[in-house]
């Protein structure tokens, strides 16, 4: 009976343990989103003050793509941190 409690125990650490590192994951997959998002920006200013059309569609299809992303990973750590305050 004491073995089951404390391998019961030990299984509800290493779930936290996990969840903790998945919104840590998370955490600085939206980092890099975010810079990617600034990126896409400073590159479709650029391309609008040069003329060039064509590449700012280009980035506006990125920072789309990237937007996109960010709403995944932002959606992924909440879910990541309420797995982590349920176990």
């Amino acid at each position: 009976m004491i073995t089951k409690i404390l391998a019961g125990a030990a299984f509800i650490a290493l779930a936290a343990t996990s969840a903790q590192a998945q919104v840590r994951r998370d955490t600085r997959e939206i980092r890099a989103d975010r810079r990617e998002i600034r990126a896409d920006r400073r590159e479709i200013h650029r391309d609008i003050r040069r003329g060039d059309k064509r590449e700012a569609l280009q980035d506006r299809r990125e920072l789309r793509t990237d937007r996109r992303d960010l709403k995944g990973d932002i959606r992924d750590r909440r879910r990541d941190y309420r797995d982590r305050r349920n176990h």
